[in-house]
């Protein structure tokens, strides 16, 4: 940190000064603008183009940066809606080259990747479910626009996170309708530390045989029974939910206490189905994880 500043305000100022340069600036030129020490600013300039907000050029013994396209400040939490609603139209009506600059102009203004998730990422995948539903678009479109999402996603996966070897989950979809929701729960537990375990779309291993090859599994990735284990099911049916709660509770029953099962779907008041948590909503179901998890210490 240099002067004072923050990392996110020598960030807002380098996008402020390079914007507008079609030619680039020297390290010399940036660190008097900025009104840092010249060797400070060089490091600041070499992570930022890690991070991929800036590009570098050598000219002769010059080394010139520039701004990378598509890069812009925010300000959180006020930015979140305005936000909301550009992901939206860059997902629909705009490139996917928007899409994710918008997403890591996000991360290098400090938006916080669960609200990003919350109130950006789900609501785009509840707009395209919409379009589809409404015969605005086709399933050509629709897997194309989901594809992007995903892809959004990983951009959080990728970054560095320090997991808690006691925080591990198991993050399952149903059916493939729900897959791309358990997807951005993942995203959000690996952004919290959790040691995330993403199953993807489990739908064809719902049979028979499904309880004895997911005990193996727990048994591997869960061996020395570290903290806690939590499995999150997501289902757009009740029949879903039931199938793999049926099958999870007896294992569930064997490991004891610290392993928990989450099912996020519509269940019928009438249902007699069991699990430690029965929410429709992902921040629910984040909260509640965190805390028992906190519980147990």
């Amino acid at each position: 940190m240099g002067r004072g500043y923050s990392t996110e305000d020598i960030r807002e100022k380098l996008i402020l000064i390079l914007k507008d340069s079609n030619s680039g600036m020297s390290g010399v030129e940036i660190s008097e603008k900025v009104n840092i020490n010249r060797i400070t600013m060089i490091k600041y300039l070499k992570v930022f183009a890690a991070e991929g907000l800036l590009r570098q050029k050598n000219i002769g013994n010059v080394t010139l940066w520039f701004l990378e396209p598509g890069q812009e400040s925010f300000v959180f939490p006020d930015d979140y809606f305005k936000v909301t609603s550009r992901y939206a139209e860059y997902l629909i009506k705009g490139t996917e080259d928007q899409v994710y600059s918008l997403i890591r102009n996000c991360l290098h203004s400090g938006a916080i990747i669960t609200r990003l998730i919350i109130e950006v990422i789900l609501p785009a995948i509840d707009s395209v479910k919409n379009l589809y539903d409404e015969g605005k678009i086709g399933t050509s479109e629709l897997n194309l626009l989901q594809t992007t999402i995903s892809k959004s996603l990983q951009i959080f996966n990728q970054l560095r996170v320090v997991s808690e070897p006691k925080k591990n989950i198991i993050v399952l979809a149903a059916d493939a309708q729900s897959n791309l929701i358990s997807e951005a729960s993942s995203s959000s537990y690996h952004s919290n530390g959790w040691n995330v375990f993403h199953l993807g779309d489990m739908s064809s291993a719902i049979n028979v045989l499904f309880d004895l090859d997911f005990q193996k599994l727990v048994g591997k990735i869960w061996k020395q029974k570290l903290g806690i284990l939590i499995v999150v099911v997501f289902s757009q049916t009740g029949q879903g939910l039931n199938f793999f709660a049926d099958s999870i509770n007896p294992i569930k029953e064997k490991s004891g206490k610290r392993m928990k099962l989450v099912l996020c779907g519509k269940i019928s008041k009438k249902s007699k189905i069991q699990s430690d948590l029965t929410s429709e909503k992902i921040e629910d179901i984040l909260q509640w994880s965190q805390t028992v998890f906190e519980n147990l210490k």
